[in-house]
């Protein structure tokens, strides 16, 4: 299962740098199914793992200028603040177990696991959607700002960040596309800038906590996923990360309705 695992945190990696994103979704799954980390705990490992593979795989993106530093600015201040509070104070404040009726036992590992899994389906959604031409050609250079969405799209991706340890690029992206009008290359590129920065943010957030982590398995892990963004990075080149996307989606549509299947089945 280990083996199956670490394969997986170069899938994870190789997502990111084919497509932007998606590929982030997977790791908190591998994380819980095939090393036994305790979801909450997991949430906390994604966003390190996620948030230093996205650093590495915007270095390129720095270099071809793909970048748009005001739009990242102007939608990561936002969701930076609200995943490093989300991941300090909100997280912390859930009980666990969430509630309880008879016996029926919702704990907070488990809910934030099947929150997890409807994120991911509507990840798989958006991926397996077709894209509409006018929205993957937008952007000439005249960058356009609905400030009042983007504002709190940003605040908003980064409550979902900070719960579930995703990176969010499933939503940050179409919000680039279509509230800033940003071109696709730029918006994947400025994407992982924000990814990165609020999930390297969110998991300091973490580190008042009690957890104690293993250093030396998130350093493993994240260096496989490194090189799976690295090889992404370099395949996009020669492939369309947006033939990809929809078969990817069906795979994690079918990884969400796993979570949700399991989790129900644990309350029996």
């Amino acid at each position: 299962m280990e083996i199956i695992g670490y394969i997986g945190a170069v899938l994870m990696g190789l997502s990111l740098g084919l497509i932007g994103g998606g590929g982030s979704i997977l790791t908190v799954p591998i994380l819980v199914y095939l090393f036994h980390v305790d979801a909450v705990v997991a949430t906390a490992y994604s966003l390190f793992i996620v948030g230093l593979t996205s650093l590495v795989g915007s270095v390129s993106h720095v270099k071809l200028g793909n970048i748009h530093w005001k739009t990242a600015l102007v939608f990561g201040i936002p969701s930076i603040i609200s995943v490093f509070l989300t991941r300090l104070y909100l997280v912390p404040a859930i009980p666990n177990p969430l509630f309880s009726v008879g016996t029926f036992v919702v704990a907070k590992p488990m809910a934030l696991l099947v929150l997890f899994a409807v994120i991911m389906i509507l990840a798989a959604y958006s991926m397996i959607k077709p894209v509409k031409k006018s929205a993957e050609t937008s952007g000439n250079g005249a960058v356009e700002f609905n400030f009042p969405l983007i504002l709190a799209e940003g605040l908003i991706v980064g409550v979902v960040t900070g719960l579930v340890g995703a990176g969010g690029g499933f939503l940050i992206i179409p919000a680039l596309v279509l509230l800033a009008k940003l071109p696709m290359k730029q918006a994947v590129g400025t994407s992982l800038m924000i990814i990165a920065a609020k999930s390297l943010i969110g998991f300091i957030g973490d580190m008042n906590g009690d957890e104690v982590f293993d250093w030396q398995f998130l350093g493993f892990f994240s260096t496989l996923a490194i090189v799976g963004i690295v090889a992404g990075t370099m395949l996009s080149k020669k492939i369309a990360g947006e033939k990809l996307k929809p078969a990817f989606g069906w795979f994690v549509l079918i990884m969400g309705i796993y979570i949700i299947v399991m989790e129900v089945m644990k309350m029996k």
